[in-house]
């Protein structure tokens, strides 16, 4: 009985180790940030219910990122139009959210990367009050009611914070000010980490802040995002891109991906966003969660 149990045990052992080996290995990576980590685990997650084995790299660099997918050692990655535009392919034409996704869609095919259905969130930057500035300020809605009231003599003085990046980026402060004709000095902008300019935010430390989308911290702090009237900041929107050798060996990614994709817009990532940083919930259950209150079949 005792030979008999261990042969079953070893004929298991190997059905389940052909089994783990028929599954095709799919390597998605996310970069440093919150909404990346859980992008990938949403995914990771998704696929592996649909029969691949999903390994997730995080805590990637922009940069790094991108080197290990166009060199063939991450398969997946949620990417950002804006982010691809700028910095990979520095193409810096003002572009509306269609075309920002057609023209990154050509040139990343030629290097291999082919970007799937789009999602219906676009994580970009904006300027934002806090609770108590807002409802003393009901008219600035925005940029450009928010420079003239930093020109107004009564807010002489008035802080904006700006996360270090964005201020020192030719692409960022500089061009800001140069389209809206800002009167933002030295004096009046406070340059700190991104996460710190929330939480200088909610306890009314400034008059504004630089702040991202689809933060969760948004709808937590009650915070205002003001409307970039002039169009300066770029489409962020974002979708799944896939290595195309990856995708000529699994074609049927792009039917599993799509419907996932679809499911994100502005407010699901705020609040799946919030439910890490605000709440302190594991990236693993909210995935979890997400994915089965929406089921896909």
């Amino acid at each position: 009985m005792k030979k008999i149990s261990v042969l079953l045990g070893c004929i298991l052992l190997f059905a389940g180790i052909v089994q783990a080996a028929d599954k095709p290995t799919i390597r998605i990576g996310a970069r440093v940030f919150t909404e990346q980590t859980l992008l990938a685990e949403i995914t990771s997650q998704y696929l592996k219910s649909k029969g691949y084995n999903a390994q997730v790299t995080g805590g990637l660099g922009s940069s790094l990122a991108r080197s290990a997918q166009e060199s063939g050692q991450l398969d997946l990655m949620w990417e950002y139009t804006g982010v691809s535009l700028v910095a990979y392919n520095h193409i810096t034409e003002k572009l509306d959210k269609e075309d920002a996704y057609n023209r990154v869609k050509d040139v990343d095919a030629k290097q291999g990367l082919i970007w799937l259905t789009p999602s219906k969130f676009s994580n970009t930057y904006a300027l934002a009050l806090p609770e108590k500035v807002a409802e003393e300020y009901p008219d600035i809605n925005t940029i450009s009611d928010l420079d003239k009231a930093l020109r107004d003599p009564e807010n002489k003085g008035a802080l904006v914070a700006l996360d270090t990046e964005f201020a020192n980026r030719s692409d960022g402060l500089k061009g800001m000010v140069e389209l809206y004709n800002m009167d933002l000095t030295r004096k009046n902008i406070r340059q700190m980490d991104a996460g710190l300019v929330y939480t200088a935010l909610k306890n009314g430390q400034v008059f504004a802040g630089l702040v991202y989308t689809t933060d969760g911290r948004l709808n937590a702090f009650n915070l205002k995002l003001l409307n970039d009237d002039l169009k300066y900041f770029p489409d962020y929107t974002a979708a799944p891109v896939v290595r195309k050798a990856f995708l000529d060996q699994h074609p049927d990614l792009e039917g599993l991906l799509k419907p996932l994709a679809e499911l994100f817009d502005d407010e699901t990532m705020r609040q799946l966003n919030a439910r890490v940083d605000v709440n302190h919930e594991s990236p693993s259950k909210v995935a979890a969660d997400f994915l089965r209150e929406h089921p896909i079949n």
